[in-house]
């Protein structure tokens, strides 16, 4: 009898080991700020808006100090982040999609929805689209996402929210919105959590125009702006807790970041510019992620990457082979999320103006080499304008050292003339 026992014993082990072995992927919960600054969170230095559920985020997990997003308007940023390409490759990085305009993401294009659901994994968007809209192939549900609740467009824009296809019939109020995506989004992770989810939560908030609900209004010394960006942080809680509620959270990977820096109001966190402009305050943003069963808490670093870098990333996360085949410009940084490495997988990132580079940055220098001036945008170089900063010693771009060390900026601009060639940028 004791050796059936045993034997009885060792065969469910051994079924045990096998099922950690082909273990689920993990859920993971991408949320997107729109217009949030880099210094508009605790983490990152506010000192005016409270955050509490982000910043227990972040020392739960990882941040990334130098992380930029790959456009420093809406579509582009948006268009980057879900294929892990810049988005000039695929005629997204002219400014917005309008309401009266015809692009969208190409059908050739894969999206991290796609991805998944290919990994047979849930996936829904709530939240902000704006990445096309004229035809049904440009628009979420073509796009990998089972569920899509929310805006086609910014909420600038009067139009209904949409639920998949459907239009429905109740106008949204401003200060409902972030009430809105959360509970939908809340219900989407207590349906799936029994099987492998992948929820993109893009936020229209702080986008202008700026209303907070009743339960924030007037709650923040930083205004409006920062009422708007304290009703984010409940969102972020409110996510987080369904997850502890539905017993997940040690196999959930949570990503935070925003689509670019602030504009009219927010902080840069002391950064040069804001939205729409070359310099660090429109591309760099907070990023944070947490995955308890994988990445080390309260671990920061200044290893560069960019939100290209999120597609790569996810589909390691979601044990997907390479895809040699497809032109990815992001890398997988798993692991400098899990502290194996500290080490950027860039030699450069490239901050686009429109479909033209107007500034790229290595580990440790960055040159601009476009701004506007009058709203008449400057090629610098052109003018005998060489900007080239040290980014350790001087992370506000105040000073340029391109005579100190002519060099370095023969190196860069060799990099920034290789990237010109490769995305057939014009000056």
């Amino acid at each position: 009898m004791n050796a059936m026992l045993k034997t009885l014993f060792s065969c469910l082990a051994l079924v045990m080991l096998a099922r950690v072995a082909i273990a689920e992927p993990p859920n993971i919960i991408l949320i997107l700020a729109d217009d949030l600054g880099y210094g508009d969170i605790g983490a990152y230095g506010a000192e005016l808006i409270e955050t509490p559920r982000l910043d227990r985020l972040a020392r739960e997990g990882v941040r990334l100090t130098d992380f930029y997003a790959s456009g420093n308007v809406c579509t582009p940023s948006r268009a980057g982040l879900l294929t892990g390409r810049y988005p000039i490759r695929d005629g997204l990085a002219a400014g917005t999609v309008t309401v009266d305009d015809q692009r969208g993401l190409p059908s050739g294009t894969m999206t991290l929805g796609e991805v998944a659901q290919r990994q047979g994994v849930r996936t829904a968007l709530i939240g902000k689209w704006h990445l096309g809209h004229h035809r049904e192939g440009q628009r979420p549900n073509a796009r990998g996402f089972d569920l899509f609740y929310g805006l086609l467009h910014p909420n600038d824009v009067e139009q209904p929210v949409y639920r998949n296809a459907q239009a429905l019939p109740d106008h949204f109020e401003q200060d409902g919105l972030t009430r809105r995506f959360t509970t939908e989004a809340v219900q989407f992770i207590d349906r799936n959590a029994d099987r492998p989810f992948f929820l993109y939560m893009a936020h229209t908030a702080p986008h202008i125009p700026l209303a907070a609900s009743a339960e924030f209004a007037g709650s923040s010394r930083a205004g409006t702006y920062g009422d708007v960006v304290q009703e984010l942080d409940w969102s972020v809680g409110e996510l987080l807790d369904a997850v502890a509620r539905n017993g997940i959270a040690e196999n959930t990977v949570i990503l935070f970041t925003s689509d670019n820096g602030p504009f009219p109001e927010g902080s840069s966190g002391g950064l040069r510019g804001g939205k729409a402009t070359a310099w660090d305050g429109g591309f760099r943003v907070p990023f944070i992620a947490r995955w308890p069963s994988r990445m080390p808490a309260g671990h920061a670093t200044g290893a560069m990457a960019m939100n290209i870098d999120l597609f790569p990333t996810i589909a390691a996360i979601l044990d997907i082979p390479p895809m040699e085949a497809r032109m990815l410009d992001g890398r997988n940084i798993l692991p400098i999320l899990t502290g194996a490495s500290n080490d950027s997988p860039h030699e450069a990132l490239y901050f686009f103006n429109h479909d033209r580079i107007a500034g790229l940055r290595t580990q440790d220098w960055k040159i601009v080499v476009r701004a506007d001036y009058r709203n008449i945008e400057r090629w610098l170089p052109g003018r005998d304008i060489p900007l080239l900063f040290d980014m350790r010693a001087d992370p506000m771009e105040r000073y340029s050292l391109a005579r100190h060390h002519p060099a370095k900026w023969l190196e860069l601009e060799a990099l920034l003339k290789r990237g010109e060639r490769e995305f057939a940028t014009v000056n």
